[in-house]
């Protein structure tokens, strides 16, 4: 079901709306690589060492462009959010100029308290707007919609890197039990 913005889009939006929401899954070749990165930026995050953020994020953004085949950008980790009326901003994709390179800036802590986010809010927002990059690099979509499929692509992408995504063929294994009683 489209959100309530889809009404509003011009014929060939809503085309691109409906890929876009078709697409549930960013599978990656070899998730399991960056595992540690993860890992590694979740203690950076808790012992709030900005610029070990900074690399953490630039290097698993390029991991996940490196294994899609797509063009890298630059992560910019700044540290608290700007905020208004509106609200607090988490996160923002930039497309790449002609020629030049797209870049996703995230801040890493909270825009009233000032504390640093809690680590599945920090990579969930960066992984936001890594879909943004991989929608218009690895989809070809002209434009890079918050649908349903978007924001099941992210939670695809999230649960693939912190190693808790469920196995597409269930698990099978045997027990065997031995009495040691012959038989």
């Amino acid at each position: 079901m489209p959100f309530d913005y889809y009404r509003r889009l011009h014929q060939w939006q809503k085309r691109i709306y409906q890929q876009s929401d078709g697409i549930v899954k960013v599978e990656l070749p070899c998730v399991e690589m960056l595992h540690d990165t993860v890992t590694a930026l979740q203690r950076a995050l808790e012992e709030e060492d900005r610029a070990l953020i900074q690399r953490l994020s630039n290097q698993l953004a390029q991991g996940i462009s490196h294994q899609l085949k797509i063009p890298t950008l630059q992560v910019k980790v700044l540290a608290r959010r700007p905020s208004d009326d509106w609200g607090e901003l988490h996160g923002l994709y930039e497309p790449a100029e002609k020629s030049g390179t797209a870049r996703i800036t995230v801040w890493m802590r909270t825009a009233k308290r000032k504390q640093v986010v809690a680590f599945k809010t920090y990579l969930r927002t960066l992984l936001h707007e890594m879909i943004h990059h991989i929608d218009y690099e690895y989809f070809r979509l002209r434009e890079s919609f918050h649908t349903e499929g978007f924001y099941k692509r992210e939670n695809y992408l999230f649960q693939s890197l912190t190693n808790s995504a469920k196995p597409s063929v269930p698990f099978q294994y045997e027990l065997s039990l031995s009495s040691g009683q012959n038989k």
